[in-house]
């Protein structure tokens, strides 16, 4: 798929990973909708992107947001690159001496990493359907995952299951929209430098670093762009999760 001239989406625009690759799909020709909670940088983020991009606020786990979302790419021209990034984490031992999980915070993380992935997954790709296709593809999702999702850590259980069930879904998604001609692929990263990381005190962070074999550092969210747009690019990658982490493989805590 090319991605000169056409139109994306990207949840969680407005930070981190999903900002890194709305500006590169913008430096590769494309229009792209930023879609980010209202009190995100989104706006700021549009406007430095030279009238090729556009803001629109909402929360992923919203069908009437989302729906306005994948409108206002429709807006710019067929919509046909789709690429989650909106997530949140959570840390809590499934049971501790402050008690069980908390069930909301569980149902809180699960609703937005995993439904909110879902819903702007199947919105973009009914209305990527609607489309002509293109050198023989209507259009391209690219989901993000995480490597917790094969090897969470002691806290992690919300946050690794909702990851989980987005690896799962890769596969049914692809062969459920081949007959479509749109391909669905996810990523999952390792540590990556993002404003989550960002908090986190200076040597935390140089111990995550040095935990991945090679390169021995965070990742550079210009680096999960640069794969999301291979993704979209390369016709043969379909129904894969892709592990982009330094040959990481995570300790239990």
């Amino acid at each position: 798929m090319r991605i000169e001239g056409n139109v994306a989406i990207v949840t969680g625009g407005a930070s981190g990973l999903g900002r890194a690759t709305a500006e590169m799909l913008v430096e590769r020709g494309a229009k792209v909708v930023l879609f980010d909670l209202a009190g995100s940088a989104g706006q700021e983020v549009a406007s430095a992107l030279d009238g090729k991009a556009r803001f629109v606020s909402g929360d992923v786990t919203s069908e009437e947001d989302a729906t306005r979302a994948v409108d206002a790419a429709s807006e710019l021209g067929p919509l046909r690159i789709a690429v989650n990034c909106a997530g949140i984490g959570s840390g809590a031992r499934i049971a501790g001496r402050e008690g069980p999980f908390p069930l909301d915070l569980f149902r809180k993380v699960v609703e937005v990493n995993l439904i909110g992935t879902f819903n702007v997954l199947r919105l973009a790709a009914h209305r990527m359907a609607q489309g002509e296709p293109v050198d023989g593809e209507r259009g391209v999702i690219v989901n993000t995952a995480s490597i917790a999702a094969f090897e969470g850590q002691i806290g992690q259980a919300a946050y690794s299951a909702s990851k989980g069930g987005i690896v799962a879904l890769t596969i049914v998604s692809a062969r459920d929209l081949a007959s479509l001609l749109i391909r669905v692929c996810t990523i999952a990263p390792g540590t990556f430098d993002t404003p989550l990381l960002g908090r986190l005190r200076e040597d935390i962070r140089t111990e995550l670093a040095n935990a991945i074999p090679h390169p021995k550092r965070l990742g550079n969210p210009r680096e999960y762009a640069q794969l999301a747009t291979h993704i979209v690019e390369n016709p043969a990658l379909n129904g894969e999760t892709i592990r982009l982490d330094g040959a990481l493989r995570m300790a239990p805590r």
